[in-house]
């Protein structure tokens, strides 16, 4: 697994010379980047901070070894740095550097969720070779945790369901989407989701793509599905309002760089060159 022909993830170091180490600092849960900037990768001796509490291996950057390093507390920086949430690089960096930096906060908080073990309380140490915390006294191992969420765009001709959540005062307008039970396939998640959501049937499931989703530790899987029955009725809990909308008058909806914004765009890309076709 590779997340881009640059990267290539370890926990573990080969073995011969390598290349000056790269660095990413967190602090309760943010990044240290460069003021006016997204670049948060950082070489030893620039990292202006005085203390490392806990560090890393992310893997190897153009056969460089980078570390995630964990600073603890946010401490005080130079002006030309700062401290940035994980989600205000979306959008503002390439997907390769935003999974990148959802790995390093990602690998942070597991260390720091399983440094006493979750069944007999005892420390945890960290296993050589291995992603995972492990109890001596009761042998438990402890990996970094990913929660699968799938999310669909529906479709019904040149028209695509999409809904407002509560919170969103039907300001937005996304995909639905919902966490995999235990015992589920994604199909079947995706069926339940949008039935308890919006109260319709779906169909001819199509798998689109994935996109980690460090918030905190999920993996977005994407669908596109055809209406198959039902007529629109919102739980009211989550979904505040849903609709049909027609491919060329959408309402506000994700940055185009989310699994979301990336569904919705092809559906309508593919209405788009229906529609060229059709008239040629």
């Amino acid at each position: 697994m590779t997340l881009t022909n640059d990267f290539y993830p370890c926990s573990s170091l080969p073995e011969g010379p390598l290349l000056e180490p790269l660095l990413i600092a967190v602090a309760e849960m943010k990044l240290l980047c460069f003021e006016g900037t997204q670049r948060f990768l950082f070489e030893s001796m620039q990292l202006p901070v005085d203390k490392c509490v806990h560090q890393h291996l992310l893997g190897l950057y153009n056969q460089r070894p980078c570390y995630v390093v964990d600073i603890g507390v946010l401490s005080r920086i130079p002006n030309d740095a700062q401290w940035r949430e994980v989600r205000s690089l979306l959008g503002h960096v390439d997907d390769f550097h935003f999974n990148l930096a959802g790995r390093a906060t990602q690998i942070i908080q597991w260390d720091r969720d399983h440094r006493f073990c979750g069944c007999c309380g005892s420390p945890t140490t960290l296993t050589d070779g291995d992603r995972s915390r492990f109890c001596h006294n009761c042998n438990q191992l402890f990996y970094p945790r990913i929660s699968p969420c799938a999310i669909v765009v529906i479709t019904r001709g040149e028209h695509c369901l999409l809904a407002s959540n509560a919170a969103w005062e039907g300001k937005f307008y996304s995909a639905l989407a919902g966490f995999v039970e235990p015992g589920e396939t994604v199909e079947l998640a995706l069926q339940r989701e949008v039935m308890e959501e919006v109260g319709i049937e779906v169909d001819n499931l199509r798998y689109f793509g994935s996109q980690p989703w460090p918030f905190p530790g999920q993996l977005m899987l994407g669908f596109h599905a055809t209406y198959k029955g039902g007529d629109i009725e919102v739980d009211g809990k989550e979904i505040a309002e849903a609709d049909w909308w027609h491919y060329d008058n959408l309402p506000p909806c994700p940055n185009p760089r989310t699994l979301s914004g990336k569904l919705i765009q092809h559906f309508v890309d593919s209405c788009r060159e229906k529609k060229v076709n059709n008239a040629i």
